[in-house]
């Protein structure tokens, strides 16, 4: 008579004790791999905003810097404190610039 193998129970219930582990190792991966891309993203979303104010800061300070360098806020101060003056047209010489 053939002898028959007959399959066990247990054999079937590792498998798929098996399949689940590498289930919820594959699905844990994802679901971490989505919270660092969700921090990423906070994070840049963060830095983003911290350049945009800095930005507007810069344009602010360059505007400040254009104000101040005008001929109408430092003739004043030329004036009183430097004892200069501004010449008449007469004295002024204008000299050609030499390209090399």
């Amino acid at each position: 008579m053939a002898t028959r193998r007959v399959k066990s129970a247990s054999t079937g219930r590792l498998r798929v004790a098996v399949l689940l582990l590498v289930f919820l190792a594959i699905s844990g991966g994802v679901i971490l791999r989505r919270t660092y891309g969700i921090a990423g993203a906070r994070e840049l979303l963060e830095l983003d905003s911290r350049r945009a104010a800095l930005v507007a800061e810069r344009l602010r300070l360059e505007a400040e810097i254009r104000a101040a360098g005008s001929r109408a806020q430092l003739q004043p101060v030329a004036e009183s404190r430097l004892g200069m003056r501004v010449p008449p047209d007469s004295n002024v010489i204008i000299l050609p610039r030499h390209e090399p």
